[in-house]
């Protein structure tokens, strides 16, 4: 934060949106206001982890007019210091988060597009040469602007499959209706493409407790109509006691319009039961798993107990079963973006203090885990013909690392990065005995 304030200039807005965890610093808890404003003073500060919690400065709350309970959006509360004082604490649920972020001042479409340039270097700098884009909570069409900018200027050095998820809860299905009309799925090419319909498909069906009866029929109408129209589809859902129920309807719509070919996924889903991935396998529904877990395993397992914790998420268990499983990370406000912090956690299960382990039996072996993060996940854009592995006929999309990902000392796999990246045979990053390859 003290760099960020030297960087930022007088009054600056300094923003961290998530990645990172209480428990990972040796005070195992999170600032305080006081802290904040003594390492950027002068600024307004806005700090978030995970979807529960947020700190914000003085300056801060009075640029987003956040005054009591009643400015914080979706019911979050305001905490009370000794002095009976809001300290600069909120806590809540997604969609607080989600709308006290859209209070926070937007950049310029200019400072956007250099923004989503420098962040898609930053994955090329990791080894990735392309990823899915399942939209979510704050996600709007005009999100994806400056990369479709990228695109046409021919500067894009990642693929990009992105997704459409509706932010208007109750009126989901006739924006679908209304976005897509000339976006069929697959719809761009092979540097930037619409896959469909995601990740949050109903707001009234996206809560990690039981949905309503009425959710599930607004969810029936947007998951027939997709498998009609051949959409791509992914959804957010947790937990396993209440799958079964979308799995009724996804069974209900195949007998109509068989969504067997479509390739649809189910993300997150961390305590699915062999059971569950029985009835996906049939569907030819996939899954796509994250690794959230890293930063919140310690709850997850305070939550669902010692016995589901050393289980999930069962990886193992779905790819016996024969269930596509894909890799990769959850939003950043959640999750690393690091495809290797990802891999590590993939094998080994341990949270980010090292203190808890998760999985169990369940954890993948190198080259399953592998596979799940390339030709597994291509699967998901409907190019694994393409792109995925190494073969005659498929683009040249690699990259060249600093350390043998298959010998590696498993604690070392987070630290990985690549000395060269390229992206249909270009060098789209380089370094080290190689950096002379990007310019050319």
């Amino acid at each position: 934060l003290k760099a960020a304030a030297a960087a930022a200039g007088p009054g600056g807005w300094i923003i961290v949106a998530g990645g990172w965890m209480d428990i990972q610093f040796k005070e195992k808890r999170k600032p305080t206001q006081a802290e904040i404003m003594a390492a950027a003073p002068g600024h307004p500060v806005y700090l978030q982890q995970l979807y529960e919690w947020a700190l914000m400065s003085p300056a801060a709350m009075t640029l987003m007019k956040i005054a009591g309970d009643a400015d914080v959006p979706g019911g979050g509360k305001l905490t009370l210091g000794a002095d009976g004082k809001p300290n600069g604490e909120i806590s809540g649920s997604a969609i607080t988060m989600g709308g006290l972020f859209n209070k926070l001042p937007r950049p310029s479409f200019a400072q956007e597009k250099e923004g989503s340039r420098l962040f898609y270097r930053e994955l090329n700098r990791l080894g990735l040469t392309a990823f899915i884009d399942p939209a979510g909570v704050s996600v709007f069409p005009a999100s994806y602007r400056p990369s479709m900018e990228l695109w046409r200027e021919g500067r894009l050095t990642v693929r990009l499959a992105y997704h459409i998820s509706s932010q208007m809860p109750g009126k989901e299905f006739e924006d679908y209706k209304s976005q897509t009309q000339l976006l069929p799925s697959g719809f761009g090419d092979d540097m930037m493409k619409f896959n469909g319909i995601g990740e949050i498909v109903t707001w009234a069906s996206w809560t990690d407790g039981d949905p309503a009866p009425e959710a599930f029929a607004k969810l029936r109408e947007v998951v027939r109509w997709a498998a009609q129209n051949r959409m791509g589809f992914e959804i957010h859902w947790n937990p396993e006691r209440t799958v079964g129920k979308l799995l009724d309807i996804f069974e209900e719509t195949n007998k109509e319009f068989p969504i067997t070919g479509l390739r649809w996924a189910i993300n997150h889903l961390h305590d699915a039961s062999e059971g569950t991935f029985r009835r996906m396998k049939t569907l030819g529904v996939g899954w796509s798993v994250q690794d959230s877990l890293y930063f919140s395993g310690a709850r997850f397992k305070e939550v669902f107990g010692i016995a589901v914790s050393q289980r999930s998420p069962p990886i193992k268990t779905a790819l016996d079963i024969g269930v596509m499983v894909g890799a990769g990370t959850d939003a950043h406000r959640v999750s690393s973006y690091n495809p290797f912090v990802s891999l590590q956690w993939y094998l080994d299960g341990k949270t980010i203090d090292g203190g808890n382990s998760l999985g169990g039996n369940e954890h993948p072996t190198r080259a399953q885990a592998l596979r799940m993060y390339t030709l597994n996940s291509a699967w998901f854009a409907g190019d694994d013909a393409k792109r995925g592995s190494l073969e005659p006929g498929k683009y040249a999309d690699l990259a060249v690392l600093t350390k043998d990902f298959m010998s590696a000392p498993e604690g070392e796999i987070g630290g990985i990065e690549s000395l060269l990246t390229m992206v249909g045979g270009k060098a789209v990053y380089a370094a080290g005995p190689f950096a002379a390859l990007e310019a050319k």
